[in-house]
């Protein structure tokens, strides 16, 4: 029995298996970590075109309370301002902003108020001069020749009042 137990051992629990268990292990922990985190922290929520969804951080509740009373309430969720207008553009910056998020809220070293990052600031200069094109063909005529100007310099606070 022993010389049977011996060569199983030999056969099976060689370096190469020991090596496949751990790096399983490995990874049903970190699926099994990530997929916790994810149904945990509300992440399915934030494939949605739901508000509510930037409110699940407490940082951004100040933000989304401020949106309710806009005037943008009627036209524009978050993603309409905050996330490129294509698909893959869109699920790619959520996908980074998400991951970012995270990490710096998990460590605690976030700057709050909030502040835009500057990718993040130029999709939302985008979107605003998607929407209100003619109106900044206006104001943009006289200065032509100069650099382009920015609608969240001087409207920082539109859509979400404080």
């Amino acid at each position: 029995m022993s010389s049977e137990w011996g060569n199983w051992r030999r056969k099976f629990l060689n370096a190469k298996t020991i090596q496949g268990i751990l790096l399983g292990a490995t990874l049903g922990a970190a699926i099994g970590i990530g997929a916790y985190t994810f149904v945990y922290a509300k992440g399915y929520s934030y494939l949605s075109n739901n508000p509510g969804a930037c409110a699940n951080c407490h940082v951004m509740q100040e933000h989304y309370d401020g949106w309710l009373k806009s005037s943008h309430r009627a036209v524009a969720v978050c993603n309409d301002c905050h996330t490129p207008p294509s698909f893959f553009g869109k699920y790619m910056t959520k996908a980074s902003n998400g991951f970012w998020h995270s990490y710096y809220f998990t460590r605690g070293n976030f700057h709050e108020p909030i502040q835009i990052t500057p990718r993040n600031h130029e999709i939302t200069e985008r979107a605003c001069r998607k929407c209100h094109q003619e109106i900044v063909e206006s104001i943009e005529a006289p200065h032509a020749d100069g650099p382009e100007l920015s609608c969240v310099r001087c409207h920082s606070t539109v859509g979400h009042l404080r």
